[in-house]
């Protein structure tokens, strides 16, 4: 159990005490305090408080907050290919077929498993439980740039970032058909599917959604496209690219898993890849731009095309 004690100054005097103690606890969310308290966990002035208590001036706050659970996770010797690191944060390049982070079917061999081999203790568990780092996840078939970071300090400000759509992050795509505008906005809302949970959609009051798409190079029956976000929703660009008709190559789910091309190389997937992520580093407050090479199989199925 870790114990905080806090006076309340002259300046936050009047604020709701579960909306001031974010601000003085670097690295733990306000959702997670309020658990906290509705447990019994924070008391003021000796006596426990609810967390729309509006403090005053002096008052004498003592918060317990439990000690993070670390995860039943084995951490694996699986080698990455870093893009950038330091004490706060890595990017790393995921291949083709590797699961961000273990659930059921996927326990061992995920991302989350190589982090934690790979930087032993230094991941960040915000919280309550030691969550190994991860901060946004991209799908097992999308290669490219995925961040972790190392502490919760850094964990909190680059969360902030993504929820902000403050992050650079641009995507390199193979789709079927010939798009024929060289520049185009996708801006629909997304949500979950009625008819099928697993999947998502272009739903009317979903979380709106968009995607910038500018076409690199156009073939017989494909075109080659970067994509950059907007915002960041679920399977954004799988489902936006869909809804014009032109879904990603290889896409099992969102698009036509039986086209000819992918047949004829075995793909595994959609040919999908988070080439570059640049984010505002949680410590200088500098830009960091990393950039994913193409891999293999996707410089290959462009120059067949050609």
């Amino acid at each position: 159990m870790r114990r905080f004690c806090f006076t309340c100054e002259e300046d936050a005097a009047g604020e709701r005490v579960d909306r001031l103690l974010p601000s003085l606890l670097e690295g733990v969310s306000r959702s997670y305090l309020q658990r906290v308290i509705k447990e019994g966990g924070l008391v003021v002035n000796g006596k426990q408080a609810k967390g729309s208590l509006n403090v005053k001036e002096g008052d004498a706050l003592e918060l317990e907050l439990p000690d993070a659970q670390s995860p039943d996770i084995p951490a694996e010797d699986i080698p990455l290919d870093i893009l950038y690191e330091d004490s706060d944060v890595i990017v790393v390049n995921k291949p083709k077929g590797m699961v961000v982070h273990p659930a059921a079917g996927h326990y061992t061999g995920t991302l989350v498993n190589a982090l934690m081999y790979h930087c032993g203790d230094s991941l960040s568990g915000i919280n309550g439980v030691m969550r190994p780092g991860i901060v946004h996840r991209i799908d097992k078939d999308t290669t490219g740039s995925v961040i972790a970071c190392k502490n919760d300090a850094a964990h909190m400000k680059l969360s902030e970032q993504f929820k902000a759509h403050s992050i650079n992050r641009v995507y390199k795509a193979i789709c079927l058909g010939v798009i024929p505008e060289d520049e185009r906005v996708i801006d629909a809302p997304i949500g979950r599917l009625s008819s099928d949970r697993k999947k998502m959609g272009i739903v009317p009051g979903g979380k709106r959604a968009v995607t910038h798409v500018k076409v690199l190079e156009r073939f017989a029956d494909y075109t080659f496209i970067e994509c950059r976000l907007e915002t960041g929703r679920t399977h954004q660009i799988r489902v936006h690219l869909s809804s014009i008709g032109h879904p990603i190559l290889g896409d099992e789910i969102y698009g036509k898993a039986a086209s000819p091309l992918n047949k004829r190389f075995n793909l595994e997937g959609q040919t999908l890849h988070a080439q570059v992520l640049g984010f505002e580093h949680p410590s200088t407050g500098d830009y960091v731009e990393t950039v994913a090479p193409l891999p293999q199989y996707f410089e290959h199925l462009l120059n067949v095309m050609k």
